[in-house]
């Protein structure tokens, strides 16, 4: 009976948005894994078939196909049975079988190193969302049930590890799909895990707030259907309150307390067709005075992941302020289920064609960032992808006006990487919105860009000091590789003897007093500053060394002691304050030549009063100079402003300190 009470309770939900679908693959799921599960146990002391079907009831309230229940219903089978991958598909077809077996190889990890099992992990997860998105949902649902019954994991430290690795790997995923319901309780269940005081708190806070602004709402949801009826706009009005981690982090990021958070709830407003969405914007934009610079149009530019509306705060009916989301309710379905409303369609008219270009693009990006997986060490790579997928976004456009989607703070750099590999590594300036601008010029939305390239331009390491996307950063670092430049630090600890004849890059020293460094925990070592790289105060330095002549010290990310193999031979070393003296530094340019170019530079050099040691000027074939310029300065803080000047004399396209030669 309880079997059926089960099965009818499942079948009942899918029939109500799938009422044509052949449920018969779900009941065989259903009997199949009830059977190979049978006898194992949950520590909640539940039967463990509870799981797999709590994720398959997950999955059917996301109005998901039944090939994709029926492989929620299987996918511990493969892991924790004895049934193989073999035996599912001679049951259930290759296509069910797949998706088991996806599944399966993103929960099955090797036991590495802590960092290296969670990029690896991770690399499962991106390479099974760009075969088949369908994998991912599976494993979110399994995720969302995991952390739905973590109270029963003992012990603590498991707790906080599993909700960790959620927040910092499962919860961004179901944000970059698009799948904003899920994303949310995902992110409120890991701060009670992370943080239980300050999620008991905020819950305790919140809903004593939404009591005594109840009254608030309820007006201002009532002013706002009457006057949408008035207009002739059908539309429903909630009121909303956000997650609990969403206003930890705005307290957080803002230094706020919680009684200086006042858009604790929002409206949101679902209109019948996407014309009403401006309609309604405009009656509140009448009604209440809007805050300027809060209004998002995302109907127009959508997010990379889906999702579209108009966003605006007023100022409400209690002269605070209110946040309002507009949208149909076809974006309101997307908002919520991301790529999941992909699938709503699969066994009705078919997938929507907007929609396949969309999730097309998402695989496409999910396939990049498990390609640059190998390009950087894991804790950089983690680093890197929680900048694209919590940053904000911006959106900017190529001459033809096609939108191209980046974090904010990306580069000409990034964009040239996002529109092809070529361009990015012959990238050697950029127009912006028609106006040439230095390579590290941050973007902004709405920018146009021209990308200017050259057959003769190659990727720079001081490229990495600013560009913000995994993929640019991957493929910088590949090229240097390939140039026999850098060397990962992951790599250089079992990196092989060079052979004899293997030359490395000489590098020249030069003797400096030991009042200006010190190293950690040793007096009277001989040091030199290493040329290869230039040091000077405010850079961050490591010693190395050398046999019978103390020690180099170079910048920390100098290609040439990241190559040099033995890193117990690697020190400590660090700047003593109050200690003053000179360095030599080389700085490059590249800019359009032209007649005074030169001069003009080392105006902007001597205006500063700095000694010039030596400046000369190339002209490439393709008309462009290439200016180098030998100078000394004191600090790293006297070399940054000679730098953003001589980016502003007019054609230079890029400023950058150099390895001497």
């Amino acid at each position: 009976m309880e079997i059926e009470e089960e099965l009818n309770k499942l079948q009942e939900t899918i029939r109500s948005y799938l009422p044509e679908a052949d449920l018969d693959l779900v009941r065989k799921a259903y009997l199949f894994a009830k059977e190979a599960h049978k006898g194992q146990m949950r520590l909640s002391g539940q039967p463990y078939f509870s799981h797999p079907l709590a994720v398959a009831n997950i999955l059917a309230s996301l109005n998901l196909d039944v090939t994709t229940i029926a492989a929620g219903l299987l996918h511990d089978i493969i892991e924790d049975t004895q049934v193989t991958a073999l035996d599912i598909e001679a049951e259930f077809g290759r296509l069910v079988a797949g998706l088991v077996e996806g599944v399966s190889n993103v929960t099955h990890v090797a036991r590495q190193t802590r960092e290296r099992r969670k990029i690896e992990n991770l690399r499962k997860v991106l390479l099974a969302t760009a075969k088949d998105t369908r994998v991912i949902l599976i494993k979110l649902a399994d995720r969302l049930h995991n952390m739905r019954t973590l109270e029963h994991l003992p012990p603590l430290n498991n707790q906080y590890r599993i909700a960790h690795e959620t927040l910092e790997v499962y919860a961004p995923l179901a944000h970059r799909l698009g799948m904003g319901k899920m994303k949310g309780e995902l992110e409120d269940l890991c701060l009670k895990y992370l943080h239980p005081q300050v999620y008991c708190d905020l819950k305790k806070k919140i809903n004593e707030v939404i009591r005594q602004r109840e009254v608030h709402i309820d007006q201002t949801k009532r002013i706002l259907d009457e006057k949408l009826e008035k207009a002739g706009i059908k539309a429903e009005v909630f009121g909303r309150p956000k997650h609990f981690m969403s206003i930890y982090k705005k307290m957080a990021d803002q230094g706020k307390s919680f009684d200086e958070i006042y858009d604790l709830v929002g409206i949101r407003i679902i209109t019948n067709d996407l014309k009403d969405c401006y309609g309604a914007l405009g009656i509140i934009h009448a009604l209440w005075t809007p805050i300027p610079g809060r209004f998002k149009d995302y109907i127009a530019v959508p997010k990379l992941n889906m999702y579209q509306a108009l966003h605006t705060t007023v100022i409400g009916p209690a002269s605070s302020p209110i946040e309002v989301q507009i949208k149909t309710e076809a974006m309101d379905q997307i908002a919520e289920d991301g790529v999941a409303a992909h699938f709503h369609y699969k066994e009705g008219s078919g997938p929507d064609k907007e929609l396949d270009e969309k999730l097309f693009y998402l695989k496409k990006t999910f396939l990049e960032w498990q390609q640059n997986l190998d390009s950087v060490d894991p804790t950089e790579f983690m680093e890197n992808l929680k900048i694209e997928l919590f940053t904000k976004e911006i959106f900017v456009f190529t001459p033809k006006g096609e939108i191209n989607v980046l974090p904010a703070g990306a580069t000409p750099v990034d964009f040239a990487y996002r529109i092809h590999t070529e361009i990015g590594d012959q990238c050697l300036g950029a127009k912006i919105n028609g106006r040439i601008v230095p390579l590290r010029h941050k973007l902004s939305s709405g920018d146009m860009i021209e990308i200017l390239t050259s057959s003769k331009a190659h990727p720079s390491g001081d490229w990495l000091n600013f560009v913000k996307t995994s993929k640019a950063r991957g493929r910088i670092k590949q090229y240097l590789r390939e140039k026999l430049l850098l060397t990962e630090p992951s790599q250089t600890k079992d990196a092989p003897i060079p052979k004899r004849e293997e030359k490395r890059p000489q590098i020249k020293k030069r003797k400096v007093s030991s009042s200006g460094i010190s190293v950690l925990g040793v007096t009277n070592l001989a040091l030199n500053l290493a040329k290869c790289c230039n040091p000077l105060p405010g850079d961050e330095i490591i010693g190395y060394i050398t046999i019978g002549r103390g020690a180099s010290v170079h910048r920390t990310n100098c290609p040439n002691v990241l190559n040099l193999s033995d890193p117990q031979r690697r020190i400590e070393v660090f700047w003593q304050t109050g200690k003053e003296g000179t360095y030599e530094v080389e700085i490059s340019a590249l800019a359009h030549n032209r007649v005074g170019l030169l001069k003009d530079m080392l105006e902007v050099i001597s205006t500063t009063k700095t000694i010039i040691n030596e400046a000369d000027a190339k002209v490439t074939g393709d008309g462009l100079a290439k200016c180098h310029f030998r100078i000394v300065v004191n600090h790293l803080d006297r070399l940054k402003p000679i730098i953003a000047q001589l980016e502003k004399v007019e054609g230079v396209l890029e400023v950058h300190r150099t390895r001497s030669k």
